[in-house]
């Protein structure tokens, strides 16, 4: 007897059915698409990770469907391969990434092809895609080129849960968008709108994005180390640092909870992304706020999952892989220097426990073997890490 396929609900908050956000581009150069082998290397290495669901968007390129073709073609092969998407589609306010001014007022006329392009590819694959989610940070306010108003994201949740009502999409596909935990509501009463309460309600569950490492330059009030812990270790001091930098994600987190429920609304709140930069040499490097390196990188990512697992909450980690497109004529740019693994398949410190598990022998990315950055020197790593600032004390 064939088991019953799993849905986004048996899947988000499973600890056994780990997230992560990914995009498969290599080069700085974002018109060179990876290829399907390229992505396969990628799904195997994810896979060995025990990754099975993955966030990624790129509809209007190869990328998204090629993923979803790596994929199938990987489980057709070896049949207990599992790996699940959540589909992302981008949404823009008109004028967007033209040279006329932005206008917040009114949509894109391409939000309708993003979205029938996701409608598409989630009737090819339904036994992947999981979810689809509706914009990526659309909504937050400080996303001046393209942000939308609440009832754009609205109008197409409706739309997506109208074709499931009529059998045209999965009734089991779940809808979603995943925004800035502000954009949720847990920031400022400039987003406590009707629209976005409506939203609340149409959702069937809240993708939200928390950044504590942006907030180490723009609202820093959790970070740095204190009197009370200037005489610790290095290692100490940075732990206690990072310890607050969780605190400070999960107050974000409880405050979209705290807005969801005055509403009187229950359904599942999920991280749709989060992460930490390993470098930088702008605001939250060496000359800024003293946050970006691999060992930083590595408590976040451990203190992220042990809550996030605990807490049955699914963590869409930012990210799997480095993409060096995301800031091209900046090569030591943060935006650059967010995945576990580097381009060429090094693991960053986040998993070197992972490669000692022997995890990915015989599996390269590139050609490249998986080996740790560093050659595994923890020694060596340390010496590039910087303490965050002494503070007399902390407000948060």
């Amino acid at each position: 007897m064939e088991s019953k396929p799993l849905s986004a609900a048996d899947i988000l908050g499973n600890p056994a059915y780990r997230a992560i956000s990914y995009g498969g581009y290599r080069d700085a150069n974002h018109d060179i698409e990876p290829t399907i082998a390229q992505l396969q290397e990628d799904m195997l290495i994810l896979h060995a990770m025990g990754i099975r669901i993955l966030r990624t968007y790129k509809l209007h390129r190869p990328h998204a469907a090629n993923v979803l073709a790596a994929i199938r073609e990987l489980r057709q092969a070896d049949p207990s391969f599992e790996m699940y998407v959540m589909l992302g589609a981008w949404i823009d306010c008109k004028n967007a990434w033209t040279d006329q001014a932005p206008n917040h007022e009114e949509e894109s006329p391409r939000n309708a092809t993003e979205i029938a392009r996701a409608v598409e590819l989630a009737k090819q694959y339904p036994d992947i895609v999981k979810v689809i989610a509706v914009g990526n940070e659309a909504m937050v306010k400080w996303a001046t080129s393209y942000y939308v108003q609440p009832w754009v994201i609205l109008k197409w949740v409706n739309y997506l849960q109208q074709l499931k009502t009529q059998g045209k999409l999965p009734v089991d596909l779940w809808i979603t968008s995943s925004d800035n935990f502000a954009s949720w509501g847990g920031g400022g009463e400039e987003y406590h709108v009707e629209d976005l309460n409506q939203l609340i309600r149409a959702v069937d569950f809240l993708s939200v994005h928390t950044y504590p490492m942006h907030d180490t330059h723009y609202n820093p009030s959790f970070w740095g180390i204190i009197e009370d812990e200037a005489t610790w270790s290095k290692e100490a001091q940075i732990e206690a640092a990072m310890q607050r930098a969780r605190a400070y994600a999960q107050m974000q987190y409880d405050s979209v909870v705290a807005y969801m429920k005055g509403l009187g609304v229950d359904k599942p709140v999920h991280i749709g992304e989060t992460g930490w930069a390993s470098a930088s040499n702008g605001f939250y490097g060496p000359t800024g706020s003293f946050a970006c390196d691999e060992f930083k990188q590595g408590l976040y990512h451990q203190y992220l999952r042990e809550w996030t697992d605990s807490a049955g909450i699914s963590c869409f980690y930012f990210e799997a892989f480095d993409e060096p497109w995301k800031d091209a004529a900046n090569p030591g740019g943060s935006e650059n220097h967010f995945g576990l693994f580097t381009v060429d398949g090094q693991a960053k410190y986040p998993i070197w426990d992972l490669v000692d598990q022997g995890i990915f022998d015989g599996l390269k990315r590139g050609g490249n073997a998986i080996r740790k950055t560093f050659d595994g020197d923890k020694g060596k790593l340390l010496e590039t890490v910087l303490l965050p600032p002494r503070k007399a004390a902390l407000t948060f």
